[in-house]
C-alpha cells in the first residue's frame, strides 16, 4: 500500500485553467508543491474568451491572485491599471495568457485535455481501507487518446458555464429542444459583434433576474438604438427583478449601475417585462419562430419570439466525479458546509461569511471543489472568493494548518435586500424571491501586490486577490460594465 511519502512525491492535480485554477497552481507552486493543471481548452482561460465581449464590473485591482501576481512580477509583465474595469478578453490577454506562460506555470498546464473520469488508483469510492494512502487516479481525453494520471490531491475549478440551468420551471431542457435548438441562445451571447446578425430586426425573450439577463438587455437596447425593428422581452419567476435591478448603495458601482440602468429602460418601454412567468416548454410557432408556453399568475400564457437567451444561472457538473466521496448540499449542489453561507433561500443577501479549507473539505480526502463551481447553484460569486480559497487550501496541503483556517474576507453590500431577519432576509417573499438575491464576496486589499508603476498611476490603489465574477458578467452601455 502507497505511504504518505510516496504520496508526497506526486503533484496535485488542478482541473480547470481559468483564472482560479491558475491561482490554485500559483499558490501551490510557492509552498514548494508540484502540480499538473488540465485544461479542456486550447488556451488558458477558454471559459473566459467565451464571454470576452463582456466587460466586467471590478477593476483590474480585484482580479490578479497575490501568487499569481508574483510569479508575473519576475516577467516583463505590466499591471494594467489598477482601477480600469477590463472585457474579458483583456482579462484573458493581459492576465491569464501570460501567467499560463511562465516558466513555472507553462510545462505544467496541459492544454486540450479534458478530466472524464476522478477516482482513487484501483478502488472505486465503496472501498474505505487506505483510501486517503491512495493516489486519486484522473482519466483524460486528448483528442482520440486516452491517458491517466496519478495525483496525491484533486483541486476540480472547472467552473459552470458550459452547463446553464434548464429554460422551464422544472430546471428541465424544453421536452422539443432538438426542433427549437435555432432559436435559443447561451447567456451572454455577442450581440453587438458576432452574433449581430442572429438578434437584429429580431424579437428576442431574455429570461433571467440576474446580471448576465441585466448584460444582455442592454446590448439588446443598444442595438435596437440602430435596428429600430429590434425588439425585447424579459421574462423572470418572481414579481420583481430586484437583484438585476441592483441598488445606488451597491459598494461595487459600476454593477449598481447596470442594475438602474436596466431599469430604466423597463420604465421607459424599450425592455417589455413579463414577470411571475413560469415556463412549461418552448415549441415551434409560424413563421419560424418559436414559442415560449406556461403560466403567469395561474393563467396560460404563450410568447411567440424569434430568439430566446437562456440566462438562468449555471449548475455544477458532477458527472466526472461519481467515484469521488461528496458532501454536497441537496438545494443549491455545493459543498454542504458552505451551502448555508450561500443559499439565498437562507442568508441575508450582502452576508457570505469567511471561508476556506473547512467548508469545501469532503469526505474524500485532499478532493476539492473551488472557484465558481463551489458555489453550486448559487447565483453570485467573485473571483476573490476563488483566490482566498485555494489560498487557504494551498496551505492546508502544505501542512500549513493554521494559516489555512484564517481566512478573511470582506463582503461589498450589493444595497438589494435589506438587513437579516429571523428569516434569513432572503428568503422566497414576493419582494426578495430567491433567484433574485446573491452573494459576492471581497477580500481586504493586500498593499504588497502592486507594481509601483502600478501604484503611481493609480494613486497607490493595490492590486490585491480581490477579483471579479466568473458567472454572471455585465455590460457596455451607458455604465453597464459589469461582471457577476
Amino acid at each position: 500500500m502507497p505511504s504518505p511519502r510516496t504520496l508526497d512525491k506526486l503533484p496535485v492535480a488542478i482541473i480547470g485553467a481559468g483564472p482560479v485554477g491558475l491561482a490554485a497552481a500559483a499558490q501551490l507552486l510557492e509552498r514548494g508543491i508540484d502540480v499538473v493543471v488540465f485544461e479542456a481548452g486550447e488556451t488558458a482561460g477558454s471559459a473566459v474568451a467565451a464571454w470576452g465581449h463582456t466587460r466586467l464590473f471590478s477593476p483590474w485591482e480585484y482580479l490578479v491572485d497575490e501568487a499569481a501576481g508574483r510569479l508575473l512580477d519576475k516577467t516583463e509583465w505590466h499591471a494594467p491599471a489598477a482601477k480600469k474595469l477590463p472585457f474579458g478578453r483583456e482579462l484573458v490577454e493581459d492576465y491569464l495568457l501570460p501567467l499560463a506562460a511562465t516558466p513555472e506555470l507553462a510545462p505544467r498546464i496541459r492544454y486540450q485535455s479534458t478530466v472524464t473520469d476522478v477516482s482513487r488508483q484501483g478502488m472505486d469510492r465503496t472501498r474505505s481501507a487506505g483510501r486517503s494512502t491512495t493516489p486519486f487516479l484522473l482519466r483524460i481525453r486528448t483528442g482520440d487518446a486516452t491517458t491517466e494520471q496519478l495525483a496525491r490531491a484533486v483541486i476540480d475549478t472547472s467552473g459552470t458555464y458550459s452547463s446553464p440551468n434548464g429554460l422551464t420551471a422544472s430546471g428541465l431542457a424544453p421536452a422539443g429542444i432538438d426542433g427549437i435548438r435555432e432559436h435559443l441562445s447561451h447567456a451572454l451571447p455577442d450581440v453587438l459583434g458576432v452574433d449581430r446578425d442572429r438578434f437584429a430586426g429580431r424579437h428576442t425573450l431574455v429570461v433571467g433576474a440576474g446580471h448576465s439577463a441585466a448584460n444582455t438587455l442592454l446590448k439588446l437596447a443598444t442595438l435596437a438604438k440602430e435596428e429600430s425593428t429590434t425588439t425585447i422581452s424579459w421574462a423572470i419567476r418572481g414579481r420583481s427583478p430586484v437583484r438585476a435591478y441592483g441598488s445606488e448603495n451597491d459598494e461595487l458601482e459600476a454593477r449598481g449601475q447596470l442594475g438602474s440602468s436596466v431599469h430604466e429602460l423597463v420604465r421607459q418601454g424599450r425592455v417589455t417585462l413579463i414577470d411571475q412567468f413560469e415556463i412549461d416548454d418552448l415549441e415551434p410557432a409560424a413563421d419560424q419562430r418559436v414559442a415560449v408556453v406556461g403560466r403567469r399568475q395561474g393563467e396560460k400564457t404563450r410568447a411567440e419570439v424569434d430568439r430566446v437567451v437562456n440566462a438562468t444561472g449555471f449548475r455544477p457538473n458532477l458527472e466526472m466525479l461519481r467515484e469521488i466521496r461528496l458532501s454536497l448540499d441537496e438545494i443549491v449542489e455545493a459543498p454542504r458546509a458552505l451551502a448555508p453561507l450561500i443559499d439565498p433561500n437562507m442568508h441575508s443577501c450582502g452576508t457570505v461569511y469567511p471561508h476556506g479549507v473547512i467548508e469545501l473539505a469532503h469526505p474524500e480526502p485532499n478532493f476539492y471543489i473551488a472557484g465558481m463551481k463551489s458555489y453550486g447553484r448559487a447565483p453570485t460569486f467573485l473571483l476573490v472568493t476563488g483566490y482566498e480559497q485555494v489560498r487557504s487550501i494551498a496551505d492546508e496541503l502544505a501542512g500549513n494548518h493554521g494559516a489555512a483556517r484564517r481566512v478573511q474576507l470582506v463582503l461589498p453590500e450589493t444595497g438589494v435586500c435589506g438587513p437579516s431577519s429571523s428569516a434569513g432576509g432572503c428568503g422566497p417573499d414576493a419582494e426578495a424571491p430567491a433567484s433574485s438575491c446573491g452573494s459576492a464576496v471581497e477580500a481586504e486589499p493586500s498593499a504588497s501586490c502592486c507594481a509601483p508603476e502600478v501604484e503611481a498611476e493609480a494613486s497607490a490603489s493595490c492590486c490585491a486577490p480581490e477579483a471579479e465574477a466568473e458567472v454572471e458578467v455585465e455590460a457596455e452601455p451607458s455604465a453597464s460594465s459589469c461582471c457577476s
